[in-house]
């Protein structure tokens, strides 16, 4: 169970991480936010492209468990989707977004992600 949920998380922020170098205005678009600026576009490729490409490789070295760093990145990536989580639930009680997506369809997504890497993950 540990290895799926290790690699589902991985491919989550794999695609989030391609997409965002690809296609940064793409990914934002669902949010209502345009990126008209390159330098705009700059921001989302580090944050969403550069951030998920390299979560997704450090999963990868969890899973093979090099140099024992498995429990270790596990919580860490755990951690970081609980507060990404805890961000969109903050958003909620502030403006109250209306819509399920993509809002509440990335939180259950989150929440979901960083339950299973603490229960199973290691």
């Amino acid at each position: 169970m540990a290895t799926v949920v290790i690699i589902a998380v991985a491919v989550f922020f794999l695609g989030m991480g391609v997409s965002g170098l690809i296609a940064p205005a793409a990914l934002i678009r669902p949010f209502g936010m345009v990126a008209e600026l390159a330098e705009a576009r700059a921001e989302i490729r580090a944050v969403y492209g550069g951030f998920g490409v390299s979560i997704a490789v450090l999963l990868a070295l969890a899973l093979a468990d090099v140099g024992g760093i498995r429990r270790g990145a596990v919580v860490a990536v755990a951690v970081a989707l609980l507060g990404m989580a805890f961000g969109r639930l903050t958003a909620h009680v502030v403006e109250r977004p209306s819509a399920f997506y993509p809002s509440w369809l990335y939180f259950w997504v989150e929440v979901a992600g960083g339950a299973l890497l603490l229960t199973t993950g290691w």
